[in-house]
């Protein structure tokens, strides 16, 4: 296994819902990406024990991270402690591809 990729080779789409990919798992962390074409949403959620980050690699989403609702686009940093919902939407004309991180992995 190597150490090394490149996000551009793990991006994809489906029809019904977001795309999820895993790029990387380990004991203390996971590394993925979630690509919503325009107008797919990741429903609202919450990690009991895992922190969330979203680091937006194409496009831009709308992000609702507890009670507070933003516009994120390239290069934007997001994040949701655990225990606070959040989610995202895909509002604008081209796929979103946000880079995701979840320390530790969800049980």
């Amino acid at each position: 296994m190597t150490a090394f990729t490149h996000y551009r080779d793990h991006v994809g789409s489906n029809p019904d819902k977001h795309f999820k990919a895993m790029l990387f798992q380990g004991s203390m962390m996971m590394v993925g990406l979630n690509c919503l074409e325009p107008g797919q949403n990741q429903p609202m959620h919450d990690h009991s024990s895992s922190d969330k980050v979203y680091i937006v690699m194409e496009g831009t989403g709308t992000f609702t991270i507890g009670e507070e609702t933003r516009e994120a686009g390239v290069g934007e940093v997001v994040w949701a402690k655990s225990g606070v919902a959040h989610g995202v939407e895909n509002k604008g004309s081209t796929r979103l591809v946000a880079l995701i991180c979840i320390a530790p992995p969800p049980t």
